[in-house]
């Protein structure tokens, strides 16, 4: 059998569309799916099922990629072993979140720097686009808040992060000790908020969870990083919910107050995500295991 059909297919089934698979290969689309009818014609079986939008692998299209990929991406680590023969260095693609990824995976994984390995880091802060480019292959380890379906990629429960309602302290002495516990959202949903999209992901999420309701809040700024959402909320432009992680330091030092003390913190996990069967490689397991151990501490 051909390896560049296989190589085709394997590309398709992780990018669940013709079109993605053909830019990601450099082909045409027509090329792509040439590849595919020729492959199904010597397998005598389809592999895919065409949709709307993009393709559905059909069962033995599943078992195909299952059995495939991880011999594919061997393969790949072959010939990039061959390239890094002369340096003795490894290279690893690591997606994550940006604030995350900097505060808490790329300090983790320094000390393997000097034993060989090289990071190369894409700071993605939504969990579908760092997922999607891990099963095109463009990435080797990604660290996402939510966990994948299929077998194509593998989770491991990496870490869970506590969020925290904190304010500047002038916002807290305006609210004083006793009105959130008394009204809670009702006094909130009236104050200004910080965050990251205005869909107000982290403060509906926090609402939900410990005021079982809808967040009705305005939000005043808006910035893709939670660093800058911390910066905000500390300089006194309205409330915010951030990991305990990312503002322990600002509490610590009084920049920040934490304003609400709940029995059950709303919580987020991270997972450690790979392509089915690259833990077999080196130095992907190497960084793994690595996070892992970290992650006992976090």
């Amino acid at each position: 059998m051909d390896l560049s059909l296989l190589r085709t297919f394997v590309t398709v089934h992780r990018a669940g569309s013709f079109t993605r698979a053909a830019a990601l290969l450099g082909l045409s689309q027509p090329a792509v799916t040439s590849q595919i009818r020729t492959l199904e014609r010597q397998l005598g079986r389809p592999l895919f099922l065409r949709r709307a939008r993009g393709v559905t692998p059909t069962t033995i299209g599943d078992e195909l990629a299952h059995r495939a990929a991880p011999h594919l991406d061997a393969l790949v680590e072959i010939a990039e072993t061959g390239l890094d023969e002369e340096s003795g260095i490894r290279t690893l693609h690591l997606a994550g979140p940006p604030e995350f990824t900097s505060l808490r995976a790329l300090p983790a994984l320094t000390p393997l720097t000097s034993q060989g390995l090289a990071l190369r880091t894409s700071l993605i802060g939504n969990a579908e686009e760092a997922l999607e480019g891990l099963a095109a292959g463009h990435h080797d380890l990604a660290i996402a808040t939510t966990r994948p379906r299929g077998g194509l990629l593998t989770a491991t429960p990496l870490c869970d992060e506590e969020h925290l309602l904190v304010a500047s302290p002038r916002w807290a002495a305006r609210l004083g000790p006793g009105v959130l516990l008394r009204k809670g959202a009702v006094v909130l949903d009236q104050l200004p908020v910080v965050e990251v999209h205005e869909s107000l992901p982290f403060v509906a999420r926090y609402w939900a969870a410990v005021f079982e309701s809808r967040c009705a809040a305005a939000a005043t700024v808006i910035a893709p990083d939670l660093r800058a959402v911390l910066e905000s909320a500390a300089s006194g432009a309205g409330l915010a919910v951030l990991p305990r992680y990312l503002c322990e330091e600002a509490l610590e030092q009084g920049r920040v107050v934490a304003l609400l003390d709940p029995p059950v913190p709303p919580l987020r996990t991270y997972f450690l995500v790979v392509r089915t069967g690259t833990l077999a490689l080196p130095h992907i397991a190497r960084a793994h295991d690595w996070l892992l151990r970290a992650a006992a501490d976090w």
